[in-house]
C-alpha cells in the first residue's frame, strides 16, 4: 500500500494491486489506516480531482480542503503512481 502523502489524520494512498489492466490513476483516503471502506477520488489528465465515492464518509467540508491539498500536490501523486506502477492512465 503506497503512501502519498498524509494531511492531518489522513492518509493518501493507492492499493499496490490496482488490477490488471491497471486502473485510471487515482487515490485512496482513509482517517488512520487504510481500509476497504475509503474514499476514492479519479485524477485527470489536468491534475483534478473527480470524486468516484465517499465510502468511508469523510465531511464534505474536510474532504473538499483534501481534494484541494490533493490537486495541489499532484506531481507527488504522478511521480509516485508512475515510480510504482511504470505507467499512467488518466480518467479523462
Amino acid at each position: 500500500m503506497p503512501q502519498v502523502f498524509k494531511i492531518g489524520s489522513y492518509v493518501i494512498y493507492f492499493w499496490a494491486n490496482e488490477g490488471r489492466p491497471l486502473e485510471f490513476i487515482h487515490v485512496h483516503i482513509s482517517k488512520g489506516t487504510p481500509s476497504a471502506n475509503a474514499t476514492k477520488v479519479w485524477i485527470t489528465k489536468k491534475g483534478k480531482c473527480v470524486l468516484c465515492h465517499n465510502k468511508s464518509e469523510i465531511p464534505l467540508r474536510i474532504l473538499y480542503n483534501i481534494i484541494a491539498v490533493i490537486e495541489a500536490r499532484i506531481t507527488d501523486v504522478f511521480n509516485k503512481w508512475h515510480e510504482f506502477f511504470g505507467e499512467i492512465k488518466h480518467y479523462c
